[in-house]
């Protein structure tokens, strides 16, 4: 594979670069009779099977739950008045630079004419005023010369003091040097070097840091400051983003099913996949009927079914070592409400939530996905989503209480709405990256002969997260599969490895403002 995207991230490199190049000079075909079991129907399994199915493989598609899309997914739900409503695991953001996603997503709809943009990015205190942090220029560094022009958490007050070589180095993301300086820290111990204020904390860097699902005790600072680097301060798309007009399943898992099995992809749901084990060159799948035996196979299951599997199925010393390491993140809860009245005008689509001991993001439905408009204007109300992520809620219901307490105190005219309908989720299977681990979760290539990992956890030579990430993989995990069998891989594109001040020696920087004391020699 042609490994490109280390350079550095420059002001002027607009276009998405080409990590992995498609070579036209060999066959795109695989040869017939290639078979592949993609174990896991969210976007990592999905991404690698589209791939595979549409270059001739034979692929089976097996699902643990009764729909696709893994934690994107989607179901249909009945409310009280008898209407039916499509609902899902919580707000994604579909950000502008997920190259590989939206590639997927080009095979349903090339337009992606689905996508609406999300106006605004607001971050909303009772403490403090709201500050959006999107309409910002999109290439590093101006937007975050915009930022520092337009934000009153980076008046000079509020950074005075603040450590300036730590600053910088979030412009300096390098792959291996930024794990080396800052994967045994915790994204908290960052924060609190960083030494910025209060307000500038939580209102600029911990809503950030909380939507990656972990409290920041818990999330090391090198993924920290790639994240930083791959969503605002190396990417040229911007922080804009976009999200689906109608719900996940008949924009997104629907057209995907179907696009699979014109291509000749047998799709099983409510197909959990408890075993694998070897069948002479070819591996036997078991887990939702029949076994299903190929040559290839993709695990593209949560870090919790993939622990799980590989302690049944002893197939891979290294692949197991690194599967039983990985850690869980806090669960997450996502609570719906259908309300008998409407939020004030003003409230954004999208908002992230900063300062309260639960809630970390609203979104309005109803000005956002045509099921729940629908609803919304039948009806006069309103479809609201509460958002939790690294909940500490003992349970659901408890959780529920205290985002809509929060929510009143944040959107008083919520206070007294009567609900019609609520429909509420406390669940435990996103990733965490916690200090020190760096290098240690599973990759792509494994050392079970034909098998290969992808998720939004797993190891990924090039910049991405979330959503991308999990796509990333999937599609890396196919270009193996491809590889092995001599067809040529799938292009890949996306960002700079290195970040704007890369390189330099910014860590010498001393703290801001006059007295401040000069850098530790240690890091020197």
């Amino acid at each position: 594979m042609n490994h490109r995207g280390v350079g550095r991230t420059l002001p002027w490199r607009r276009r998405p670069q080409v990590l992995v190049a498609a070579r036209p000079d060999e066959p795109r075909r695989v040869p017939p009779g290639t078979r592949a079991v993609v174990a896991g129907g969210g976007i990592a399994g999905v991404s690698a099977a589209v791939v595979l199915a549409e270059r001739g493989a034979a692929v089976t598609l097996l699902e643990a739950a009764p729909t696709l899309g893994g934690r994107l997914g989607a179901w249909p739900h009945t409310v009280p008045d008898g209407s039916e409503q499509v609902v899902e695991h919580g707000f994604h953001a579909f950000f502008r630079h997920y190259d590989t996603w939206r590639s997927i997503l080009r095979r349903i709809d090339p337009e992606l004419g689905f996508l609406r943009p999300v106006e605004g990015y607001p971050v909303i205190s009772r403490r403090w005023p709201a500050e959006d942090l999107g309409d910002l220029p999109a290439a590093p560094p101006w937007n975050l010369l915009a930022l520092f022009a337009r934000s009153p958490s980076l008046r000079l007050r509020e950074v005075a003091g603040a450590d300036a070589g730590l600053g910088f180095a979030l412009l300096a993301h390098d792959p291996e040097a930024t794990v080396a300086r800052f994967d045994a820290w915790s994204a908290d111990e960052f924060l609190t070097r960083l030494g910025v204020s209060e307000r500038a904390r939580q209102m600029l860097f911990e809503a950030f840091a909380r939507s990656f699902f972990c409290d920041q005790g818990g999330l090391s600072a090198a993924e920290l400051v790639a994240m930083f680097h791959y969503y605002f301060l190396g990417n040229p798309a911007g922080i804009g983003f976009d999200a689906p007009s109608e719900d996940h399943l008949t924009a997104i898992w629907a057209p995907l099913a179907a696009h699979l099995r014109g291509r000749g992809t047998e799709i099983r749901t409510g197909a959990r996949v408890t075993a694998l084990e070897r069948a002479g060159r070819s591996w036997r799948v078991h887990g939702g009927g029949e076994p299903v035996e190929a040559e290839h196979v993709v695990l593209a299951l949560d870090p919790g079914a993939l622990r799980t599997l590989l302690a049944q199925s002893p197939i891979a010393p290294e692949l197991a070592r690194r599967a039983a390491a990985l850690s869980i993140a806090p669960p997450f809860a996502v609570t719906r409400l259908w309300l008998d009245r409407d939020v004030r005008p003003e409230r954004a689509v999208f908002n992230a939530v900063s300062g309260e001991p639960t809630l970390d993001s609203v979104t309005v439905y109803s000005r956002l996905e045509g099921g729940s408009a629908r609803w919304a204007a039948r009806t006069g109300g309103s479809v609201v989503e509460l958002h939790s992520y690294a909940c500490r809620a003992p349970d659901v219901a408890t959780a529920t209480a205290r985002m809509r307490a929060e929510l009143a105190g944040l959107w008083p005219e919520t206070a007294e709405a009567g609900v019609h309908h609520l429909q509420e989720r406390l669940e435990a299977t996103a990733p965490a990256f916690p200090p020190g681990t760096a290098g240690t979760r599973p990759r792509v290539v494994t050392d079970a002969p034909g098998v290969r990992v992808a998720g939004d956890f797993v190891e990924c030579p090039y910049p991405s997260g979330l959503m991308e990430r999990a796509a990333m993989t999937g599609v890396l995990a196919a270009n193996d599969v491809l590889a092995a069998v001599g067809a040529g891989p799938e292009e890949i594109r996306g960002i700079a490895a290195r970040g704007v001040l890369a390189g330099l020696p910014v860590h010498r920087l001393g703290r801001l403002g006059p007295g401040a004391p000069r850098p530790d020699p240690a890091e020197r």
